[in-house]
């Protein structure tokens, strides 16, 4: 399984970014999939999931403020980011699940991208 992230950047705080990873190698449409990020001194944590069959999951911290989205057609996953703070910089890692729901992640790994929120 092999996962391309794109998307990241700088930002201001208040901004938006749109983070894109897409997958070969694995029937996506039946897998769940994820972004989690990691901080420099900080654990990789979970941001937000997707099920094969639609359910979503968000991390408290953002809430509101980010929606993950899927394109099976693409075999690709999203991540909108709005209101980013300086707190949401991290390197942005997405998952693809060795099954369909929450509990498959996380699977396999992509290389990060790299969000930075500055003024």
């Amino acid at each position: 399984v092999q996962l391309q992230a794109s998307g990241g950047g700088l930002v201001q705080p208040g901004g938006a970014l749109r983070l894109s990873c897409a997958a070969s190698g694995t029937r996506f449409s039946a897998k769940a999939v994820g972004w989690f990020r990691q901080a420099p001194g900080k654990q990789r944590e979970l941001v937000a999931s997707l099920e094969s069959g639609g359910r979503t999951k968000y991390a408290g911290f953002v809430k509101g403020r980010f929606t993950i989205s899927r394109d099976n057609t693409k075999n690709t996953v999203y991540l909108q980011m709005n209101s980013l703070k300086p707190e949401d910089a991290a390197v942005y890692y997405c998952n693809v699940g060795r099954g369909g729901d929450h509990f498959s992640l996380p699977g396999y790994w992509g290389k990060g991208t790299q969000v930075t929120v500055s003024s």
